[in-house]
This record gives structure tokens, sequence and C-alpha cells, in this order.
């Protein structure tokens, strides 16, 4: 009997090879390429015929009347754009032990409990397990229906049978399709069952949530086609060590990719924390003297404004490469700050360690977190702290320049509404009359304005580090 024919199938990237190799050519990923057999073309039994279509005016089309469907947890809602779109397919992908899982089933006990089909899908456990975890976290209703299935034949046709309004796929990488003959969670095996859910979804009408494993690395497991594929991509970020959770809108069709929501984990699930501000500076309120190289960076995240604390340590180094380490901020604009200070405020930072950390755990994506950085860096190097009650805010150019940032109104809301007395934005950054109340607004252009306003002088030399 001959054998079947096989291709080798990198399972990062998906690129294919009729040898085994190493190294991937498309991704250069090492020992990524699995063999996987060649799956023949589907059946003329499974085939459907398509129907010639034409093209049409795209203001001809008809405008559906079908709301957003609320899943009763705003801080979800918000990423998500204001609830589920009917017929879409979200990706929910995250570290082990992060609590995807748990979002997942809070969000569809409350589903099910506002009167709408809700079907959760698990492969990972048995309905026992699911029920036990359900029971911990106080979310055993009698509305929620439970499936523990892996193969995906027998979940399409639960789907097609129940047409529920909303599902979870817990998780995408246990499904299998019999047929292909590959292992679960492979590229084929991914791509085939993300494939037939997406058009199924879109038949009826189904709201359907994919959870899906990451990497070590943190990029979602499974080809990148799978992210491609789907309406939207969620990332559940934190620090296992810590309760703050913040889930992120990577890619959405139907909304922004700029919000975030913010959860804290607790004995009985996640709750929600609508003013995460206070959460991240609980922490610098507590300090009795204020500590040098702590700097509180007014940060906005899509429509909502976040203040957090930037710390910086920078120490005398006995290394030939002094070391940069970075926790929640790029660490490549880091470096292009720290030579932006050397060169433009004399600081001689060659021969220091530098460590940068966003307390909380939080990760700020926009560059208005510059002017902190830069701050913070300073205060740690001169060995002089900024009062805790200043805020600051701005993107610093190559030049030295600070540049205006959006949202500058927001920002000083937030700041004027925890009780800040002071805050530093880009000169061309407006804010109307009236908004910052008692809050202190000061101007600053560069980077030496900076140094003028926080430390009294343009600072140069060495500092006590």
């Amino acid at each position: 009997m001959a054998r079947p024919k096989s291709i080798f199938v990198c399972q990062g990237c998906g690129h294919q090879e009729p040898r085994w190799l190493g190294r991937c050519p498309d991704c250069s990923e090492w020992h990524t390429l699995v063999e996987e057999a060649v799956t023949p073309p589907a059946s003329a039994a499974r085939a459907t015929a398509a129907a010639r279509v034409s093209p049409v005016l795209l203001a001809s089309v008809a405008q559906e009347d079908r709301p957003r469907l609320e899943t009763g947890i705003g801080e979800l809602d918000r990423v998500l754009g204001g609830g589920f779109v009917p017929g879409s397919v979200v990706l929910l992908g995250g570290d082990p032990g992060i609590g995807k899982s748990t979002l997942a089933l809070q969000a569809l006990h409350q589903v099910a409990a506002a009167g709408h089909g809700a079907l959760y899908v698990t492969g990972e456990e048995s309905a026992r397990q699911t029920r036990m975890r359900a029971e911990r976290l106080g979310l055993l209703g009698d509305k929620l229906l439970v499936l523990a299935e892996s193969s995906l034949d027998p979940i399409l046709a639960s789907l097609d049978e129940i047409r529920p309004r909303v599902a979870v796929v817990d998780s995408i990488q246990t499904l299998h399709a019999p047929e292909l003959g590959s292992a679960p969670g492979s590229v084929s095996q991914v791509r085939e069952a993300a494939t037939r859910i997406i058009q199924l979804a879109k038949a009826q009408g189904t709201a359907v949530l994919l959870v899906g494993h990451v990497t070590k690395d943190g990029a979602l497991a499974g080809p990148k086609t799978l992210e491609h594929l789907v309406d939207a991509v969620l990332s559940f970020e934190g620090d296992p060590g810590r309760a703050t959770r913040v889930l992120r809108g990577v890619k959405n069709r139907f909304g922004g990719t700029d919000e975030i929501g913010v959860f804290e984990m607790k004995t009985r699930g996640l709750t929600e924390v609508p003013n995460p501000s206070r959460v991240f500076l609980a922490d610098l309120w507590e300090r009795e003297v204020p500590a040098s190289g702590s700097v509180v960076a007014a940060s906005l995240e899509g429509t909502r404004p976040l203040l957090v604390e930037v710390q910086a340590l920078v120490s005398s180094s006995r290394l030939a490469m002094p070391r940069r380490t970075t926790l929640g901020v790029d660490d490549g604009r880091v470096a292009m700050l720290v030579a932006v200070l050397e060169k433009k405020a004399g600081l001689d930072l060659a021969g220091h360690d530098l460590y940068l950390n966003v307390a909380g755990g939080v990760r700020i994506l926009e560059p208005a977190v510059d002017l902190a950085v830069i701050a913070a860096v300073a205060s740690s190097f001169l060995d002089v702290p900024v009062a805790p009650r200043v805020a600051v805010a701005g993107e610093v150019g190559l030049t030295g320049e600070v540049r205006g940032i959006v949202g500058a109104e927001a920002r000083v809301r937030e700041a004027a509404r925890l009780g800040f007395e002071r805050i530093l934005l880009p000169r061309g950054s407006e804010v109307p009359a009236g908004v910052a109340g008692v809050l202190a607004i000061d101007r600053v252009g560069s980077v030496g304005n900076l140094m003028e306003h926080l430390f009294g002088k343009r600072a140069g030399g060495r500092g006590h580090a």
C-alpha cells in the first residue's frame, strides 16, 4: 500500500515545504515544521454548488436592524465596541491561567441570564469539570448549555441545531476534523476548524467567542491566518502574581482597537475596575516620602484616560555594556529617549544600568508616555524626586522637542478628578478654559523646558546615581 503524500507545515506561520527543514524559510523560526498528510479535496456530497452572484452597489445593500448584544460586563463591552455583533467571531488570547475561560464563562452566564440562547463548548474540560468551575464562581444558572466535545462535526451540528445567540469555543486549538489526519492544534486543524465555524456563524447570525492559546513569546498560537479570519482579536494581559488584568483590543472590524478593559481577579472570578487609575496609583499614594525615579504619566487608552506610575532606576554599572531593562513600554523607544536625554539634557548615562517599569503590570503603547519616561530617568539619575501630585504627558522627538498629543482635555479632567495639583503638557495641546479647575497646567516645548520645570535647571554632568 502506497504511503499517503505528506508535506511539512510550519506551525508558526503556515509555510509549506515538501521536505523537513530545521528552520522555516518564511518566519525564520527553528524546529516548527511538522509533517502533515495532504488533505484530499472535499467530497461531492459535502461540496455545495456556488450560486452565481453579481456585484451590487454598496449603497443599495439592505441594512439589517440587528443591534449589538451586550454581555452585561461593561469592560468587555467597551473593548468590543458595545457588545457582540450578531454573526461575528471574536478570538480571545492570553497566557495560561490569566482568566480567559473565567471571562468567557462569566460573559456567557450573563447572556443566558438575560434570556438569550448561550452555548459553552469545552474541548479541554469535561461537563462535570465545567460545572465545578461554574459553582465555584457562582455562575451555575439553569439556562446555560454546555457541550464537552473536541470533534468538529458534532460541534457544528449542535450549533446548527440549537442556534444560540452567543457561543464560546474553549479552545480553538483543541478542535479537530478527523478527515484531516493531523493532530489537534496543528496549522491545518486550526485553520479548518476556524473556517467552518466562521461560515456557520455568518450564516445563522451566532456570535462566537473563540478562546486561543498563546506561545511562549506571547503571540497567539496557530497560523497567523487565524487572526485574519476572525472579526476581532482580544488580548488578555496581566501578571499572574498580580490581581489586575487588562483586556486589550488588537483587531476589531466593528469598533476601535485602542480601548482597554480593566479587571481584578478575585476568589469569585473577575470583577470590573471602573476607576483603574486609582488602582494603578494606590501604592504611590501610600508612600510617606516621595522617591526619586517615580513619575505619573497621564496616558490615554482609546477614550479612557489612564494615570499610571512610571518608575526608573539608574545605577552605576561595571559592565562593558550597561543593562537596559524595560517592562510595560517599548524598549526600542526607551533607548531612543535615553539618547535624547544624553544629547539634549547633558545626562551622562553611558556608564549606568537602566531599569524602567510601569507599575501595576500594565503596558502603555501610546507615545505620550515619552515625557514621563524621560522625567523618571532624569529623576533617578539626579536623585531628585518629583512631587507625587504632578502628572506629565507628551511625545518627544529626536531633536528634543515635545510634540502635541490628542485627548489633552480628557487627561486634564482625570488628573483634576484624582486630586493632582499640576500637570505638564506640550505647548501645542489645547485645553478649554475652566476644565482644569484648581489644577495648574505648565507648558513645555522641549526636554530642556521639562528639566527646568521639574528640577529647576538644565541638568548636566553626572548625578548621584
